[in-house]
């Protein structure tokens, strides 16, 4: 195939400042140490991950013709990132998240939606995205003209053409297990955060949360719980729950998308899934130490590397 991997769906800008204790009354100004802007969402921050972490990859989303729109752009082929596939939409502004990273962590965001909801990919262009071995679909929830219908089709294609898949969603609504219900049978890789997977299933235990979607067809689900590591089931009976390493916490932004990409690098290079989720905990840990969803991650040996010397989170 001519891709390692393609990651499909939810790209955004996002420019973030910390540390942000409170936004200033009236015309104040406060003073910030950080100010950055990157590629981020559930298929962008993954496609810069893959790449740093040495996979030929392919981006499929869209952005505006904005300024925003040209910086995506530029990012994703500076970090070696195929573009080819990206769509740039006229009168449209770049989906784009401002975020505001607490001294502890947190980031309260304030978001524009905007191409991300006009992106579409009929059938026809189908085939240069599936010339890859992982398929990831990201951002579910935020794609108003993907979401439902048009993903399942996507997500069907993609495995009867052989590719293997995994998707990651967005915040999801109340109507969060009617979009994403249907997908599971053709996801072999279903990677929600805790919060995520409890507002699905409804369950608070990450395990149960994890056989509840792979009840409902999904081949394998890890459920990333921050600092608790991870847990991750398969529908053969396997159960791992991996830990989180010890790192100081910069931003937690895109770790969940780092988790992604890590995970897919690990099994690309054929390992097996408890060493590829061990893999995506270092590539996820590593992104928290630094401003932005592409911080962190050098590359694959040095994340390989770290994954043997860091300390487990106790």
């Amino acid at each position: 195939m001519g891709y390692d991997a393609a990651a499909v769906g939810f790209y955004t800008l996002d420019i973030l400042a910390r540390p942000v204790e409170a936004i200033p009354d009236g015309g104040g100004v406060a003073f910030v140490d950080q100010i950055r802007m990157v590629v981020s969402g559930t298929a962008g921050a993954v496609a810069i991950d893959l790449a740093k972490l040495g996979l030929h990859t392919l981006a499929a989303g869209s952005v505006g013709d904005d300024e925003q729109g040209g910086f995506v752009l530029d990012r994703l082929a500076r970090h070696g990132v195929d573009i080819s596939a990206m769509q740039r939409i006229a009168g449209v502004p770049t989906s784009t998240t401002i975020m505001t990273v607490r001294p502890n962590g947190e980031r309260p965001a304030l978001h524009m939606r905007g191409a991300a909801d006009h992106f579409e990919l009929p059938p026809e262009r189908y085939a240069q995205l599936l010339d890859a071995r992982f398929v990831h679909l990201g951002g579910t929830g935020f794609m108003r003209r993907f979401d439902g219908a048009p993903s399942l089709r996507f997500l069907q294609a993609a495995k009867a053409a052989g590719c293997r898949t995994s998707l990651d969603l967005i915040a999801p609504g109340e109507d969060g297990l009617a979009l994403v219900g249907p997908l599971l049978p053709f996801v072999d890789y279903f990677m929600p955060s805790i919060e995520e997977a409890r507002a699905l299933s409804g369950m608070d235990d990450p395990l149960a949360a994890a056989r509840f979607f792979l009840d409902r067809g999904a081949g394998t689900v890890a459920v990333t719980l921050g600092a608790g590591g991870s847990v991750v089931a398969d529908a053969g009976g396997a159960v791992l729950r991996i830990p989180a390493f010890d790192v100081p916490v910069v931003d937690t932004t895109g770790c969940g998308d780092a988790y992604v990409a890590g995970m897919i690098a690990g099994l690309a290079r054929g390992m097996d899934l408890e060493t590829a989720a061990r893999l995506a905990t270092a590539a996820s840990g590593l992104v928290a130490t630094g401003l932005g969803s592409d911080a962190g991650i050098v590359d694959l040996a040095d994340t390989l590397q770290r994954m043997q010397v860091l300390p487990a989170r106790r």
